[in-house]
């Protein structure tokens, strides 16, 4: 099932009330940051997370067992957070290069953690071996057309926040996000997908014309440490269903450095993912004269290495 603007347009009433509607700042003139490391639980993904929960509720299939999940970190919290809110109990897998800021955040939750695997890929095998078991909903990190859909409600907010928007810089794991924000948009701005060099699920997709397995490492492996690109996102994106999409790659020092410089020049602590998309942006991501948007998609991090000894 692909996921198109109707799916999102009603996904952005179904969890009306659940999420934030995160603002926007005029970094410079031309160039917007979303702030969306100010959602709920630290990052975009509960959007996701009551899109998929809410549609199972609406079905007749309440969640009697609860739910599950694998995850880096960031869509685990989310999980948990709306199986909180909503009263239904949550068991999440997260794999061994979880931060640790992100393991407590779970507990804190109140979900019941299973840290195992090297990567999210062995986290997810654990998830849904357990789910088989107890019955529980599964919530995807990014390949299910819900979760798809709630992601893209970003999509819907920056259109309206940002008239005349031309392009969109968003990081890539898995590809829940962009591509629900590109079925969001449409054909109304360009979507600039930023990967992590050693993370390249989705240039590496579009090279072989489908979703193949990639080595997982480097600064940002515990948010966007996806083994493979999502096949939603791939039929969305690299088979061009919805918005322009133009796949750039940065540099683990890029991304620290970014990382760097918006606290330096906003006071704005997200984690190595959160900057990945303003790392492009610094790179040389935008041309004369656009109106960009620039996502901060996360902020569960430890601030503690934002300042450089002698700045």
């Amino acid at each position: 099932m692909d996921v198109t603007r109707v799916e999102v347009e009603r996904a952005a009433e179904r969890i009306a009330g659940y999420v934030r509607r995160t603002p926007v700042i005029e970094a410079e003139p031309g160039v917007f940051l979303k702030l969306e490391y100010l959602q709920h639980a630290g990052s975009f993904k509960p959007r996701g997370a009551f899109n998929r929960i809410l549609t199972a509720r609406e079905a007749g299939v309440p969640p009697a067992s609860g739910v599950i999940a694998a995850s880096g970190g960031n869509h685990g919290l989310a999980v948990a957070y709306a199986a909180r809110t909503l009263g239904v109990r949550a068991e999440i897998f997260v794999p061994e290069v979880t931060a640790p800021v992100k393991v407590a955040g779970l507990r804190e939750l109140g979900a019941e953690v299973n840290q195992t695997g090297a990567v999210y890929s062995d986290a997810f095998a654990a998830s849904l071996k357990r789910a088989a078991e107890t019955g529980a909903l599964d919530v995807h990190a990014y390949d299910q057309p819900e979760v798809v859909a709630g992601q893209g409600t970003l999509g819907l907010e920056l259109r309206e926040q940002i008239p005349g928007l031309d392009t969109v810089l968003i990081a890539v794991g898995g590809g829940g996000l962009v591509a629900g924000v590109a079925a969001a948009l449409g054909d109304t701005a360009e979507v600039v997908a930023v990967e992590p060099e050693r993370i390249p699920t989705l240039a590496h997709a579009l090279t072989a014309g489908r979703p193949v397995d990639v080595e997982v490492g480097g600064v940002a492996a515990d948010a966007l440490g996806a083994t493979r690109l999502g096949s939603i996102a791939h039929r969305l994106l690299a088979e061009e269903r919805v918005a322009r999409v133009r796949s750039v790659l940065v540099s683990d020092e890029e991304i620290t450095e970014a990382r760097r410089e918006l606290w330096r020049s906003f006071r704005i602590a997200v984690e190595p993912a959160g900057a990945a998309a303003y790392a492009a942006l610094l790179a040389g991501g935008r041309r004369p004269g656009e109106r960009v948007a620039v996502v901060l998609c996360g902020a569960n991090t430890d601030p503690a290495d934002l300042v450089v000894r002698g700045e």
